[in-house]
Formats: C-alpha cells, structure tokens, sequence
C-alpha cells in the first residue's frame, strides 16, 4: 500500500506549500481538493498542469481529487439547479483529475440531511436514492469516456447507511468506473469498517483513513490516526481478504489547537505502523 494524505489536513498552506510538506513527512501523495478558493472550479487548466509537474519534481503521486462542493450542490437536492450544479462540479472535477494524473474523484452523492449545514432542507430517503441513482448513471458515461474512478464517500448524510446499501447502489450504477471511495473513520458511529471492507470489496476504489472515539460521539469525536476505537488489525486484514493494495489517504480535521505541521508527521508515522502491522 501507498500512504497520502488529504490536503483539508494541512492549515493555511497553497498546494504546493502542502505537497513539500507532505513530501518531507514521508507520503507517498497528497490528496489535493476542489474548493471555492485554492484550485477552484475557475483554476486555468495550465495551473493544473503546473501544479502536476511540481509534483512530478517532488516524486509525489496526486492519486485522488476530492471536493467540498457537494456540500453546496447537492445531487438530491429539491432544487433542479442545484442538483444540475452538482453535475457540472463533478464533470469539472473529473477533468481537472485527468490534468492532474488523478484516477479517481471523491464524490458525495447527496444528503437526507446534513449535520453541520443545518440550513438545507431534509429530503425524503427514497426521493435521494432515485436522484442520486439518476445523477451518477449519467456520471458514469463521463467517468468511462475520462477513464477516471468516481468515488462514492460513506459521509455523515443520513443517506447509504449500511455496507448493504452501498454495495446495492453501486451494482445499480454498473460500472466498473465506479465504486466507493471508504472511509474506515466514518462508520465507526454506527458499525463497523472491516464488515464494510469484506461486503463491499473489489467495488472499493480508495480508502480514507480516521480515527473516531464512539463516547462521547459527534464531530468532535474524531481523533488521531491510533487514538480511537477503529479497530486497526482487523480493518487492515479485512483489506488484506479484499486483496486491496491501492492508496490509503489519512484525512484529518482540522484546526487543531497546536502545531498543525506536526500533525501531518504523525499522520505519516501512524500510517506507517497501521501499514506494517507495527503496533
């Protein structure tokens, strides 16, 4: 397995400033991200290739792209524009992937609800599936024609909730340019990730890893890679029976009260022994 590492880790720094850092703490890559600020929908494509030779400079793989767009456009929106945006993000997204020598995108593929955007309306549960089934069966044709991956992100949404699910969206969707991007942090909540892993399998694309404590619960209950309740071995054989040996990303959250640098390298030094089975 390689180790990156999400650029929402690092703490007012340019892509570049954050693709040296990660490149001195060891990673492999760096997971760069599609905003409203930074690389952003308008970035000229010439910067994007720009910031691809940088890393190539670096001996730096840029594996993944993910965005927090999503958050803004939603897929299942009632709004017929904003679910049309969210489109369009996506299929500027998986673009700007293919300049950057990315094979995959991060996707949220819409909410019920959303716990920290309290302002957007609840959607009914079925009413998502059918527009989140709609949006990405035409994504599909985008992602096989770009030869990129979109994944799917487990994310709290209230929407794909179990392993089951997710794998019954996916198969929907059939196509072997999308599956899911899994994020071992994210269901601890409310099950397990090594039953995810095994249930999902070959359909996993990427994998984030996190760390969450389930008490007290609530974003603020995740925590450094090695610190939660994520069960590290087994997730790491569930991976193994999978036969995953493609990229695994460490995404933390900031801010953090004290040295943000620092939290990259240990980041790196957590990957490392989860990776290698040293702790």
């Amino acid at each position: 397995m390689k180790k990156s590492i999400s650029y929402w880790s690092f703490v007012n720094k340019s892509p570049l400033e954050a693709m040296k850092l990660s490149k001195a703490a060891g990673f492999d890559g760096i997971e760069l991200t599609l905003d409203e600020s930074g690389i952003s929908p308008e970035t000229d494509p010439d910067d994007l290739k720009r910031i691809r030779e940088e890393a190539e400079k670096l001996e730096l793989s840029l594996p993944s792209f993910a965005s927090s767009l999503y958050w803004k456009y939603s897929f299942t929106s009632d709004d017929a524009e904003e679910r049309k945006n969210a489109c369009d993000t996506a299929v500027t997204q998986i673009k700007m992937a293919k300049i950057l020598g990315a094979d995959t995108i991060l996707l949220v593929p819409g909410s019920v609800s959303v716990e920290f955007v309290p302002e957007r309306p609840v959607v009914a549960y079925d009413v998502c599936w059918e527009r989140a089934l709609e949006s990405l069966k035409e994504l599909k044709n985008v992602a096989e024609e770009y030869e990129i991956n979109i994944g799917i992100e487990n994310v709290w949404n209230k929407f794909l909730l179990s392993p089951l699910e997710m794998k019954q969206f996916i198969d929907e969707i059939n196509s072997p340019y999308v599956g899911v991007y899994f994020d071992v942090g994210n269901v601890v909540y409310s099950g397990y990730p090594e039953h995810w892993i095994r249930i999902l399998g070959e359909r996993i694309k990427k994998v984030h890893f996190k760390d969450f404590r389930r008490d007290p619960g609530g974003l603020n209950s995740f925590v450094d890679l090695l610190s939660g309740d994520v069960n590290w071995p087994e997730v790491m054989n569930a991976l193994k029976d999978i036969n995953y040996d493609g990229w695994v990303t460490g995404e933390m959250i900031p801010p953090y009260n004290h040295a943000p640098d620092q939290i990259i390298y240990n980041t790196a030094a957590s990957m490392d022994a989860i990776i290698n089975g040293d702790f």
